[in-house]
Order: structure tokens, then C-alpha cells, then sequence
């Protein structure tokens, strides 16, 4: 019976992180790129009370085990592309596939993002593509610097940016191409918050596609919406509140039992 009180609490705190999980994929539910994540369990070490005892052909051909409850193993980004929504603006990006962009933040860490939703910073007469954060988008020639007098831009499905000056009639000009980054293993990516990723030993290698297209399409005036799926969320949240609940239920079935033994009499 103590055994049980132990078991049934490693539930709980399971269904307590996985809870929290489910939470917080509701809560970005319009987060722009936002990617859902799953927990995953794993069951404790098993105590064994009597060994199978096949001998000869003859004996008991089973185990006798209990195990001691559920433990947290890892929590899953699942990477699959959200809606693509059209917008107006021409700074509004989306990757139709596994790439990412690359941004260098303030502190010069490289950080890698699905949020296209990119701004113009300007500086006296030059202007640079940034982040609504501020950081940097990183091209073929490091940051990319628009110039003065920018009149229009266009950047095809390559990432290739060409851009039209005021001054400069109906002549296009050559900026270079977006970085589109792929990952080996995007799961092992460590989230660091407003929708940026940062690389580990888990996720491999930044790896640069060239711009060859195996990162997907850029598409210019999308953006892409969070993959979180609301029905199934909460789906999700009723089960892991039942397991909760059926969880504490043991915890006081115990307790019962417990109570009955102490108050036996001769």
C-alpha cells in the first residue's frame, strides 16, 4: 500500500507536467510559427518478487514484478508546417518546409527562427532587415543591408532579394539571398523563447542550403501560423485531467486500506 502511494504520485507529477505542456500549446495557439509539443513518459524500475523458473521445460514461465509508477522522458517539438496565411506586407515570410532563418541576436549569438514577420531598422539613410526583436536577418553576405531610397523589394521562393531605389527608375539591384538553414535532428533545437531556436549537440550542425531549395520555398506576403490544433488540444487536456484524477483516486484508495489495517482489533 505505500508502495501505491509512491506509484500514484509519479503519476500525478506526469500528468501535472504533461498539463502544463498542453497549456502551453493553447497558449500559443497564435503565435506566429509556433511549434506544439508533446511529453514523453516512461515507466520506473520494477521490482521483482519472484522470478520465472523454467527448468527443463518445466516450472513457472512468468515473472512476478510491480512496478514503481511513471517518470518524464523528453518533451517533442513536431516541426510540421502550420496554415499559411496571405498578408499585404512584403516583409511578411514564410518557409513552406523544414528550413529556418538565421538572425545573429545582440549579444552575436546566432539564433534560428520559423517567424518571418520581418521589420526594416533604419539608421541615418541605410536600412537593415531585422527581427521585430531587432536582431539581425543573416544573408549570403552576413547581415542585409537594404540601403537609402528603398522603393520596393521582391524576394522569390529562393530567397533571393532584389530591390527597386526611388532614384534608381525601373532598374532592379541584387542583395544577395536569405539564409535558409537545415537541421539534422530539428527536435534536439533548444527553444529559447519568442519563437527562437538555438542550436545544440542533440540537433547537429547548422547546415546551409545554399539557397538550393531543400529547405522549402520562401513565400513572400505569408505567414505562417502556429501547427497547434485546438480540438486536439483539448482532447489531450481532458485525458491528462482523468488520469489525474484516477491517479489521486489511488493515492486515497491506499490511504483507505491503510486506515483499515491500523484499526484491526484481536
Amino acid at each position: 500500500m505505500m508502495r501505491a502511494l509512491w506509484t500514484a504520485s509519479t503519476g500525478m507529477q506526469a500528468q501535472q507536467l504533461n498539463v502544463d505542456t498542453i497549456s502551453n500549446n493553447l497558449a500559443n495557439v497564435n503565435s506566429i510559427a509556433y511549434k506544439k509539443t508533446r511529453v514523453e513518459f516512461k515507466d520506473l524500475l520494477y521490482e521483482n518478487l519472484e522470478k520465472e523458473t523454467i527448468k527443463d521445460g518445466q516450472g513457472k514461465p512468468v515473472n512476478l514484478q510491480v512496478g514503481h509508477g511513471v517518470k518524464s522522458a523528453a518533451t517533442t517539438k513536431f516541426f510540421t508546417t502550420g496554415n499559411l496565411e496571405q498578408t499585404t506586407n512584403p516583409y511578411d515570410l514564410a518557409i513552406n518546409g523544414s528550413g529556418f532563418f538565421s538572425v545573429l541576436s545582440s549579444s552575436g549569438e546566432e539564433l534560428y527562427t520559423k517567424d518571418g514577420t520581418l521589420k526594416v531598422s533604419v539608421d541615418g539613410e541605410n536600412s537593415t532587415l531585422v527581427t521585430s526583436d531587432g536582431y539581425f536577418v543573416q544573408g549570403t553576405n552576413g547581415n542585409i543591408e537594404l540601403g537609402a531610397n528603398l522603393k520596393d523589394i521582391v524576394i522569390d521562393e529562393l530567397g533571393a532579394i532584389s530591390v527597386k531605389r526611388t532614384d534608381g527608375g525601373d532598374e532592379w539591384e541584387d542583395l544577395g539571398s536569405i539564409n535558409i538553414i537545415n537541421f539534422v535532428n530539428p527536435a534536439g533545437l533548444e527553444s529559447v523563447g519568442s519563437n527562437f531556436y538555438k542550436r545544440t549537440g542533440a540537433s547537429g550542425e547548422a547546415v546551409d542550403t545554399q539557397n538550393d531549395g531543400s529547405g522549402g520555398k520562401v513565400l513572400q506576403g505569408f505567414i505562417e501560423s502556429s501547427n497547434v490544433q485546438i480540438v486536439e488540444e483539448m482532447v489531450k487536456l481532458i485525458q491528462a485531467q482523468r488520469a489525474y484524477e484516477i491517479n489521486s483516486k489511488s493515492i486515497q484508495t491506499a490511504d483507505e486500506m491503510l486506515g483499515m489495517a491500523n484499526n484491526l482489533r484481536r
